[in-house]
């Protein structure tokens, strides 16, 4: 099929590699601007955008779609169907109408629950037992157009965002190449609002770790936020950032560390323990137990803030 792409991270530029390897003709892909990246700060272009530069496909980077202008190279790629993976910009009624197969969005959940911008921390925060990909008919609103097809995945107990991330790319990219053969001939099914949940941004502040929470639930919050923002904790008035942890019996106050071994640093929550398997302080690597202690003593009876 001729397709234009629109897409911006590691997921979307996934989905994109298996579109152009199942041979499609991807006439145009659509980006987020280069952005400052990095300790330098220096201009960095997009997943997606590197893909479609490997492959000598054309890349517009407008900073919206509002304009008749900036809708123009869509209109003029001429595409049969436009597939879209987290791409960040809201596509207005008027680039819905371009294809005739309409847009297709790639989305890490199974909508209804988790609409919105983070649903893949949001089903590890919430200690969702599956999670999927859903593609759906785009419409006006804010992932609730009719479901194409559902693709449901399992969440294990040790998977992180990171992890997650990347078995929801490969299965989203497995979907949509299966999904586009058969696309003129899907009956789209419509979403149950009343069954809707939103999954919202992710901002730093949620990060921090409340110790008086139950363990299950801070062990939740690490994974939701590994490998983005970290969750953060202090020590003595020094942020250290804890990025795998599992539970573990115990109690004391909130916050105590019970147990330090070169395995594990055990500190009591609200209800039960938490073991600390990987930490780092500011301006350090993540490191192991062993070698955190090896810098950083710590002695049981210290408190995390």
């Amino acid at each position: 099929m001729r397709i234009v792409f629109a897409g911006t991270p590691e997921f979307a530029a996934c989905a994109l590699e298996a579109l152009i390897a199942a041979g499609h003709e991807i006439s145009l892909v659509l980006t987020q601007p280069d952005r400052p990246a990095g300790r330098g700060m220096k201009l960095r272009m997009s997943p997606v955008k590197e893909v479609a530069l490997r492959h000598g496909i054309a890349v517009a980077q407008p900073d919206n779609l509002k304009t008749e202008e900036s809708r123009r190279p869509i209109a003029a790629a001429a595409p049969e169907v436009m597939v879209v993976a987290a791409y960040g910009l809201i596509l207005p009624e008027a680039v819905l109408a371009i294809p005739p197969l309409g847009c297709v969005n790639i989305h890490a959940s199974l909508l209804p629950r988790w609409r919105g911008a983070a649903p893949i921390q949001r089903a590890i925060e919430a200690g969702d037992a599956e999670t999927g990909i859903t593609l759906m008919q785009m419409d006006r609103g804010l992932d609730t157009g009719a479901m194409l097809s559902r693709h449901p995945l399992a969440i294990v107990p040790d998977d992180d965002a990171g992890s997650l991330h990347d078995k929801l790319a490969a299965l989203g990219a497995e979907a949509i190449v299966a999904l586009l053969p058969v696309l003129a001939d899907i009956r789209p099914v419509a979403q149950d609002d009343a069954q809707a949940c939103y999954a919202a941004k992710i901002a730093k502040d949620e990060a921090r770790l409340d110790w008086r929470l139950p363990a299950a639930v801070l062990d939740r919050r690490i994974r939701a936020f590994n490998p983005f923002p970290g969750a953060a904790a202090q020590l003595d008035g020094q942020p250290i950032k804890v990025w795998r942890a599992r539970p573990a019996a115990g109690s004391g106050r909130s916050g105590e560390i019970l147990a330090v071994g070169p395995q594990a640093i055990r500190v009591a929550c609200g209800e039960g323990a938490l073991d600390l398997l990987e930490l780092q302080k500011a301006g350090g690597r993540r490191l192991p137990p062993a070698a955190f202690l090896a810098g950083h003593p710590l002695a049981v009876g210290q408190r995390l803030d």
